[in-house]
């Protein structure tokens, strides 16, 4: 049995170089680095390989193929794990030696060299920027790998952090892979270099999508009837106290008044009837459907008349059915708002949605902004059911936490975590 040695900057290397001198039949041996890779220097690596064993058979050619692939998989994985450890490292190093004090500016000047040397050393933080936003892409690309191959659906690299990202936060998966279709429809190929470029391609098209309803002032001698409907426990009571204020007084100067159909609790109406007595507001509540109409014209002089009623499950057909009979019934034009909490996974905001649907619904509001980190959710649900977004409510003080809905808003949040703001 003889063994030889053969050396070079890759083991991928040293490998071919033995396969071009002993031929396919040389069996590996052993393979490790003799000398790190430096800044300026290239590492060197030895494979060892023996030609014949004691009977003298030539190694089997399937062992041959399965140490070449482990030592060019070894290759890759080393040349970005090193890569890895050492970007920061190198960062450093570059940072302080480009960021050097005036004299020593001076000093790089006269000497071509040393300028030289330094226009290296930004060229090679450039690459390792390049090298680390790859590693990136990489990384992403193994996140549920199994799960991507059980939907027979490949996720794009370039999308494979923002994939991870939308999904986590609750987007829904077909919604998910239609944008990126889109995306790579109408984004400019030279654009994908970067997934800091792509990310802000594919954030702009999500805003592009999303329905939202701009606030306008209502003009003079104009009336706007409002009726907020909804699931228990989402906050409507507090909402419309929110609304009062903000058309009354905090924005706009408009006469508003309330109604209240939501007689079943009788904190609920002690609590609206507190907010309205506060606010110096008007309300009446309604026991009967039948004196709806009676209750609006007794608001006659209100510019805006917000409704409260009785929270509701999306399987209770009784009381969502007796809101259906007075928008049946009334003379006058309503605007119905659905309000639904954001922490609220897709799948029931879909279920609610449907349960409220045949009150035909106008647009819809997000409470509870504060209570959750994931907002895809969202974004899917108005996607789905194309209903543009009035207003987000971001927490519990009336009246500062509520603010109108902006595309930009929800994207961010959905990317880079909420950040309550006051608009």
């Amino acid at each position: 049995m003889k063994l030889v040695s053969y050396t070079a900057p890759t083991p991928a290397e040293a490998l071919k170089k033995a396969q071009m001198e002993c031929g396919e039949d040389a069996l590996v041996v052993s393979t490790k680095q003799i000398k790190k890779k430096g800044l300026t220097t290239a590492g060197l690596y030895e494979v060892v390989i023996v030609l014949n064993d004691e009977e003298g058979k030539t190694p089997r050619k399937s062992d041959q193929k399965e140490e070449k692939e482990n030592l060019l998989k070894d290759d890759v994985f080393l040349d970005i794990s090193k890569a890895a450890q050492q970007i920061s490292k190198i960062a450093k190093v570059t940072d302080s030696k480009i960021s050097v004090n005036k004299e020593e500016e001076n000093s790089f000047k006269r000497k071509k060299s040393d300028m030289a040397e330094k226009d290296e050393i930004v060229k090679v933080k450039k690459e390792i920027l390049k090298l680390s936003d790859k590693i990136k892409i990489i990384q992403n690309m193994f996140w549920e790998e199994k799960s991507f191959q059980r939907d027979g659906l490949p996720i794009p690299p370039e999308f494979s952090e923002i994939y991870k990202k939308a999904y986590q936060s609750g987007m829904s998966k077909d919604h998910l892979y239609t944008i990126m279709e889109l995306t790579l429809e109408n984004m400019p190929y030279r654009m994908r270099n970067s997934t800091e470029t792509i990310k802000r391609y594919f954030q702009v098209l999500l805003q592009k999508i999303i329905p939202i309803r701009v606030e306008l002032n209502l003009p003079k001698g104009a009336k706007k009837i409002m009726m907020f409907v909804g699931p228990t426990g989402v906050g409507k009571t507090t909402t419309i106290a929110k609304l009062a204020a903000r058309y009354s007084f905090v924005k706009y100067r408009h006469k508003t008044g309330i109604i209240t159909l939501d007689t079943y609790r009788i904190g609920a109406v002690e609590q609206l009837y507190q907010y309205a007595k506060m606010m110096r507001l008007p309300i009446e509540d309604v026991v009967d459907i039948n004196d709806f109409d009676k209750a609006v014209n007794s608001l006659s002089r209100c510019d805006i008349v917000l409704i409260d009623t009785v929270g509701s499950s999306q399987y209770d057909k009784n009381k969502i059915g007796k809101l259906k009979r007075i928008l049946d019934k009334t003379n006058f034009e309503i605007d119905v708002n659905l309000i639904l909490s954001s922490a609220t996974k897709l799948e029931d905001l879909q279920d609610i949605y449907n349960g409220f649907s045949f009150l035909n619904i106008d647009t819809i509001i997000f409470t509870k902004l504060d209570e959750t980190k994931n907002f895809g959710n969202i974004f899917s649900l108005v996607y789905d059911v194309n209903k543009p977004i009035s207003y987000f409510s971001t927490g519990q003080e009336v009246p500062d936490d509520i603010m109108e809905a902006q595309a930009e808003f929800l994207i961010k949040s959905l990317f880079e975590g909420f950040k309550k703001s006051k608009k």
